[in-house]
């Protein structure tokens, strides 16, 4: 999803989901949110879907 599409679910600004996925990819120690997805399923915080 892009952030203004995320944005409008969570009720919040794009450019807040924009620092909150920034401040998750740094933190997580990988280069984009694909690989924040993959990374976060193997620590067990998200489920792979089928």
């Amino acid at each position: 999803m892009s952030n203004k599409e995320i944005a409008d679910q969570l009720f919040l600004s794009p450019s807040t989901v924009k620092s909150y996925s920034r401040d998750v990819i740094r933190k997580l120690g990988v280069k984009n949110r694909q690989q924040a997805i993959l990374r976060a399923i193997e620590l067990g915080l998200l489920e792979q879907q089928p």
